[in-house]
C-alpha cells in the first residue's frame, strides 16, 4: 500500500531547460501543478500515481512554467541604468559580431546594424534590405541576452518568419535560446523607457 510521505526535491531536464519542482503524495484525485509566489514549483499527486507522471507534467508544462516564473521577475526586476548613445553602438555592435560566425556559413552577408528606441521590440529584422534593428533599451540588458537577440534578427534572414525551420535553426545555433528568452521577460520594463542617457 502506497502512503502519504515527506515532499520530495526532483530535478527535470525540460525543453525550457532544467526545473526543480516539490513532489508531494497526497490523498487527491488528480495531479495539480502550481506555482509559489517565491517561484517555487511543486506537484501533488496521487497516492498511487508513479513520479514518472509527475516528471512528465513539468516537462510538458515547461513553457507555460517558465513563462508564469518570467511574469514574476518581471515584477521584481530592478530598473536599469541608462547607457551613453556610443556605449550602446559599442555593446549591441559587440552582439552581432560575436553571433554573426555562426550564420556566416550559410552564406548569410554581415547586415548593417541600426539602433532604434523601440517601445515593444528588442530588434527586427529586414532581411530584404540587408539591416537588423536592435533596440537601444537591449544595451542595458546583460551580455547574454544582447547575444540572443542579435542571434534571432540574424536567423530571420535564413527563415523570414517564425515556422518550424526558424526555431530548429535556433535549438541548433544556441541550444539555451529559450531560458535565455526568459529571463530576458524579466527586462521588459526597459521598453517602455529610454535606454540611452
Amino acid at each position: 500500500m502506497v502512503t502519504l510521505s515527506s515532499p520530495q526535491l526532483r530535478l527535470v531536464d525540460t525543453p525550457d531547460g532544467p526545473l526543480t519542482y516539490t513532489l508531494t503524495r497526497k490523498r487527491v484525485k488528480n495531479l495539480n501543478l502550481r506555482i509559489g509566489g517565491g517561484g517555487d514549483i511543486s506537484v501533488s499527486i496521487p497516492l498511487r500515481c508513479a513520479v514518472k507522471q509527475a516528471d512528465d507534467l513539468v516537462r510538458e508544462k515547461s513553457g507555460w512554467i517558465t513563462e508564469a516564473l518570467s511574469r514574476q521577475n518581471a515584477r521584481q526586476a530592478e530598473p536599469l541604468p541608462p547607457v551613453s548613445r556610443e556605449e550602446c553602438a559599442r555593446l549591441l555592435g559587440g552582439a552581432l559580431d560575436r553571433v554573426y560566425p555562426l550564420v556566416e556559413p550559410f552564406h548569410v552577408a554581415f547586415p548593417v546594424l541600426k539602433l532604434r528606441s523601440l517601445k515593444s521590440q528588442w530588434g527586427n529584422c529586414h532581411w530584404s534590405r540587408g539591416y537588423i534593428t536592435l533596440n537601444t533599451a537591449l544595451a542595458r540588458c546583460p551580455e547574454e541576452l544582447r547575444d540572443y537577440v542579435a542571434l534571432h534578427e540574424l536567423v530571420h534572414f535564413l527563415h523570414h518568419d517564425h515556422g518550424p525551420g526558424f526555431y530548429a535553426r535556433m535549438d541548433a545555433l544556441m541550444p539555451d535560446w529559450r531560458q535565455r528568452r526568459a529571463t530576458l521577460k524579466r527586462y521588459s520594463g526597459a521598453l517602455d523607457r529610454k535606454g540611452e542617457k
